[in-house]
């Protein structure tokens, strides 16, 4: 057993780090519930209004193998600011067109699309960025932190803001996310200059010397991530698991308004029971981990997610499955927090980019497939089926892959993990 760090042994570079994904995260959840809005005045087709989401979620799977060789060639700071930066304009352009009518689907889902792809730039480059600011002794305490205040922003502060702001104006919340991105971009500006850089990652914008190219580099990261036994099986866990997570949620506001009778403000508070379990988890995370360790708490977290899966598909009413909702969100930021953690302290820093951008192109490139599972089981048995069906996936992936887990944990882990 270990102590658990706390806020004051975090370096101050980290808080600017997380103080910027804070405030851009305030900007997404806006972005996130205004943009639906947007698109269901613009047409009332839903495979249109479709298309939009998918936008956002498509350069996940198509750009993260070549942006995780950049991440891995730039520096990794000036690559976030200039990735926010850019998010900022195209936020504002978007606010432009709505103002003055003159936005159409086919234009609104280019402008998702290249939000996206510079999330995948800056998510990639955070995510690998994190190890050389706090330390690997700090990464589980780090990580909780950053993920309970990107939650707060992006699930609680973000998205009644976005309506909000909709209701008075359709320009306003596509304003705010620019305004809230841009100080992002000039926060982690400052933290770009705050030392010297590493002669591995040249200023974003300046070649690289002494690199391969591309595909080479990106098949090194293939190669690395392939051979490596504990991280191999996390990224196939993780793919089942972000399949079933969207396979059953596709359908939950059925679930909720038709099966349970939820109203549209009710379904709002049925999803922030859910940020409530995921903000908690961020917290209390870092001293669950030190506490029980890693292997117990991931195995914990895993099976807990099947079974409530399970459970949800029959709850009796909406308070159970508010409470449901909240565990899950719960257990699912205990494996963040440790798998974001295990890549971060196992992965050599000049391969870090890469591994994690495949890493997450396993896990977000599944996001469609699983829902249009979702919506064909709940077609076909009913909207209390998907969940049981995805809980019984993910029971099934825990069995088949739970004995293999534990060894590789075992071999490379600490023993006192």
């Amino acid at each position: 057993m270990t102590r658990s760090a706390g806020p004051r042994d975090l370096p101050g570079a980290y808080w600017r780090l997380t103080g910027a994904a804070g405030v851009g995260a305030v900007g997404e959840g806006a972005f996130a519930a205004a943009a639906p809005l947007l698109a269901a005045t613009l047409t009332g087709d839903p495979r249109l209004v479709s298309v939009v989401s998918a936008s956002v979620y498509l350069p996940w799977l198509l750009l993260s193998l070549v942006a995780g060789a950049v991440v891995d060639r730039y520096d990794r700071v000036g690559l976030m600011w200039c990735a926010q930066a850019v998010q900022a304009v195209i936020a504002g352009v978007v606010a432009i067109l709505v103002a003055s009518d003159r936005l159409g689907i086919p234009t609104l889902a280019i402008l998702v699309f290249g939000l996206g792809t510079c999330q995948v730039v800056a998510g990639n480059a955070g995510q690998a960025v994190l190890p050389d600011i706090v330390g690997q002794r700090l990464l589980h305490a780090a990580n909780g932190y950053q993920q309970s205040i990107v939650l707060v922003g992006r699930q609680f502060a973000g998205p009644p803001v976005g309506s909000v702001l909709f209701a008075a104006a359709a320009a306003l919340p596509f304003v705010a996310d620019a305004g809230a991105l841009a100080i992002a971009a000039m926060l982690l500006a400052t933290l770009a200059h705050s030392g010297p850089r590493s002669a591995a990652h040249p200023p974003a914008g300046h070649p690289p010397a002494g690199h391969p190219p591309v595909r080479t580099a990106i098949a090194e990261g293939l190669r690395w991530l392939a051979r490596h036994r504990l991280l191999r099986l996390l990224a196939v866990l993780l793919g089942v698991n972000t399949f079933c997570f969207h396979l059953g949620n596709a359908t939950l506001v059925l679930l909720a308004t038709r099966t349970l009778h939820v109203d549209a403000a009710g379904y709002g508070l049925l999803l922030a029971t859910a940020a409530v379990g995921g903000l908690l988890g961020g917290v209390a995370g870092p001293r669950i981990v030190a506490g029980l360790g890693t292997r117990a708490t991931l195995f914990a977290a895993l099976g807990t997610n099947a079974a409530v899966f399970g459970g949800v598909g029959v709850s009796p009413d909406a308070t159970v499955l508010g409470a449901l909702l909240a565990v899950n969100g719960f257990a699912t930021t205990l494996w963040t927090i440790i798998t974001v953690s295990l890549r971060q302290r196992l992965v050599p820093s000049r391969l870090l980019g890469r591994v994690n951008s495949i890493y997450r192109m396993v896990g977000w490139g599944l996001i469609p497939l699983g829902a249009l599972a979702g919506g064909l089981v709940a077609h076909v048995f009913g909207l209390r089926a998907p969940f049981p069906v995805a809980g019984a996936i993910r029971a099934a992936a825990l069995l088949a892959t739970g004995l293999a887990l534990a060894r590789a944990m075992a071999v490379t882990l600490d023993p006192r993990e």
